[in-house]
């Protein structure tokens, strides 16, 4: 068996008295790309924000290479690319990259940005203010905020939707080269067949419960519907 990158171990989450995640068992390979599928409402967004550390489980724990995810250094090795753009309006696209570069603790911040900018095709805008971008200039630098400090663990929420075209190729590309090097990649996403595609491994939540996790197989890519109808709700 191969190392977990991360091992998500009894975790609940409640808003209120309600439970939005039941008693979560998953350990994520290293260097696999896991499909996190379900519906909306299912509860993937919420075990996204978990693993990112971003939030806090009410039991259980996360844990990457056995330190807790919440702790800072920690945080700083996984990127998260979620269903809003996170970018600074009133900055420029190199003051952007810039702030999360130190953040980051990144040498040579400006050069590290740039050379992002570059990558996504933002070079030629490197000094207009995000507010003047359109949507699709806008995603492809949150694109490179998420990349930006080559994480050794990717978490991408429906990472997809409402990309333009040039925005999912730059994506793709740097997907495919994360996956080539190693890097851990957790993907929630409704676009079932591309995102099967690209898995090596797939979870299935069914109302905050893990109803399935395992190796990505061929029927799940030649029957997209399987999964839903073998272990989904009656």
């Amino acid at each position: 068996m191969s190392a977990a990158a991360l091992e998500v171990d009894g975790v609940w989450k409640h808003y209120g008295d309600f439970p939005a995640l039941r008693n979560i068992q998953l350990r994520i390979e290293s260097g696999s790309t896991l499909a996190l599928l379900g519906r909306n409402g299912a509860g993937k967004t919420t075990l996204l924000r978990i693993l990112a550390g971003l939030s806090k489980a009410s039991e259980g724990s996360v844990r990457m290479g056995g330190s807790d995810v919440r702790q800072e250094a920690t945080r700083r090795r996984i990127g998260v690319l979620g269903h809003g753009i996170s970018v600074y309006d009133e900055l420029s696209a190199t003051e952007n990259l810039v702030l999360f570069a130190k953040l980051y603790g990144l040498e040579n911040p400006e050069k590290q940005a740039l050379a992002w900018l570059e990558r996504v095709g933002l070079e030629r805008v490197r000094d207009g203010l995000v507010r003047e971008f359109s949507r699709g200039m806008r995603q492809r630098l949150a694109v490179a905020r998420a990349f930006l400090h080559e994480p050794e663990i990717l978490l991408l929420d429906e990472p997809f939707t409402a990309l333009d075209d040039r925005a999912i190729a730059v994506l793709q590309s740097l997907l495919a080269n994360a996956h080539a090097t190693g890097r851990t990649i957790v993907m929630s996403t409704h676009q079932l067949k591309e995102a099967l595609e690209l898995a090596t491994h797939v979870a299935l939540i069914q109302r905050g419960q893990l109803a399935f996790s395992g190796e990505r197989t061929s029927q799940m890519v030649e029957d997209t519907g399987w999964l839903y109808r073998t272990y989904g709700e009656n």
